[in-house]
């Protein structure tokens, strides 16, 4: 009976012939109301279903939801942009794309379907042991990077690559990786090839990594260097923003400093920072 009810309800009387709502009938405000449950590639498909969910998708009250709590201090690293000249969703839009600083050497983004900040460290913003010496480091340009550049070692006896970050990351747990590559990968006849003649060393003793922040949270770990050919995010360890408003410092660092043999033939693309959870590659995480 309740479904007939229902049924008889959604007809209406129109030139003598009966009428059934549809989804073109649902009121903007309740199309609203199920965009604030849905994720920001979600919002998108749903505006492209009809005018009542195309104006839903627009309003500020909805995309301010999908924003992290410091977006106006984010906003702050946009060259020309004007939180009060933007509606929200135009700032989740131009978050989303990659911003800049440092002088190009680090950029943040927006993750469209966490909505968590990730940020990138290029080689050329990490204290690489060495660097400067074409015998052990060369600067190689690739469009394996989002740098469009790495830093390959040749070899090297003293391996030690240093990292620190300042930034007011929006509240919540994050992961820190390296990203890096054994062997050295170049395109021939439009394939992908990778040499490996200059790998050595790594399997004699593991690489250790670690982390520390300003507010005392540490980890420490090891594991070999492993998986030639393709790139890996080597997991260092998770912290905790506590808050949107402070800045927290991180510094990390990997090695492998025994000197009893030299080392090579590996690729240092970046640091990356993550949402915990958040995985776009391979992660392979080191031992305590």
């Amino acid at each position: 009976m309740g479904a007939g009810a229902s049924d008889l309800a959604a007809m209406e009387p129109s030139g003598g012939k009966a009428t059934r709502a549809g989804l073109g009938d649902l009121p903007e405000l309740c199309a609203a109301e199920v965009l604030l449950h849905l994720d920001a590639p979600d919002i998108c498909r749903l505006a492209r279903l009809n005018h009542a969910f195309r104006g839903a998708a627009a309003a500020d009250f909805v995309w301010e939801t999908k924003l992290p709590e410091n977006y106006g201090h984010l906003l702050r690293f946009v060259d020309g942009a004007e939180e009060g000249e933007m509606g929200k969703k135009d700032i989740f839009a131009r978050l989303a794309k990659p911003v800049p600083f440092d002088g190009g050497k680090r950029e943040f983004w927006l993750e469209k379907s966490r909505g968590g900040i990730c940020m990138a460290l290029s080689s050329k913003a990490l204290v690489i042991t060495g660097i400067d010496d074409r015998r052990y480091w060369v600067n190689m340009p690739t469009t394996e990077s989002r740098f469009h550049s790495i830093a390959y070692l040749q070899q090297i006896w003293w391996f030690e690559v240093v990292g620190e970050v300042d930034f007011c990351f929006p509240a919540g747990t994050y992961s820190l990786y390296f990203r890096l590559h054994l062997g050295k990968s170049s395109t021939r006849f439009g394939r992908r090839i990778c040499s490996s003649e200059q790998i050595h060393g790594w399997e004699k003793t593991p690489v250790r990594f670690q982390f520390s922040t300003s507010d005392g949270q540490h980890a420490v770990s090891q594991c070999y260097l492993d998986e030639p050919g393709s790139w890996i995010l080597y997991h260092v360890g998770d912290f905790v923003a506590s808050s949107s408003e402070q800045p927290i410092r991180l510094k990390f660092s990997l090695a492998q400093i025994d000197c009893t043999h030299t080392k090579g033939g590996l690729c240092v693309d970046s640091a990356v920072i993550y949402p915990k959870g958040f995985e776009p590659e391979r992660v392979i995480r080191a031992q305590k």
